[in-house]
Order: C-alpha cells, then structure tokens, then sequence
C-alpha cells in the first residue's frame, strides 16, 4: 500500500518520547508525530494523550526525501468550536473596532490573571 500526503491511515503507537509518538502504519510503514501534531489544545505531556499499542487516526502531513513520514492525530478531527468561532447573533449589531479592542483587553487580561494564579499554585506544589 501506497502512502501518499494527505492520505488518512490507521496505526497503532509503538512508542513515546518527550517530544513525539511514533505509529506504526497499516502496511507496514511507520511515521512520527510531532506534539504539536496530537491536539487542537497546548500538549505538555504527550502520556496524557496517547499510550503505547494504542489505535489511532492519523493524517499524513509530509514525507521527507529519506522517506521519513510525518503524520498528524489533529489534522484528522476539526478544531473545537471557540467563541471567535461561532456565528454571529442575527440580532447583534455590527462591533466597533473599540468594541471589539475591548473585548480583546478584557479577554486578554482574564487570561494573564489565570495564568498567574496557576503559577501561584504550582509553586505552593513545589515547596
């Protein structure tokens, strides 16, 4: 069996590391995917994801001249829906673009606010 780029394949996780799981394709063939390649979401340890003899979907995102196969779980599933992501109200009026800075601000500092208060507990955690 031919594998070619874009092709959607099933395979099996053979291995872990750190950085990437390795898949050993239908056909006899092997790829590795990249951890940015598991999920839509921040990956910071792929044994959260995945376990070794697990089945998976992937896509296949390259082959390099030596004939490495770069494959992705992510590509195979569409991205979650966020809030940027879903349509407009029909009764909303049109945003402004100090609206929509706003918005960003507000939304930006919630963010920053919740990564300081994980910092806090992590470093309670690790006294």
């Amino acid at each position: 069996m031919a594998i070619g780029v874009g092709d959607i394949v099933g395979g099996k996780v053979t291995g872990i590391t750190k950085y990437a799981a390795f898949v050993a394709l239908d056909g006899g063939k092997s790829g590795m995917v990249h951890i940015s390649e598991i999920s839509h979401n921040y990956v910071n340890d792929i044994r959260e994801h995945l376990r070794e003899e697990q089945e998976v979907t992937v896509k296949v995102i390259g082959i390099d001249e030596t004939g490495r196969i770069n494959l992705s779980i992510k590509k195979t599933a569409p991205p979650p829906m966020t809030r940027e992501r879903q349509p407009m109200r029909a009764s909303a009026a049109p945003q402004t673009f100090e609206d929509k800075l706003k918005q960003f601000m507000h939304d930006s500092e919630s963010r920053v606010s919740g990564m300081k208060s994980e910092r806090r507990v992590s470093r309670k955690k690790g006294k």
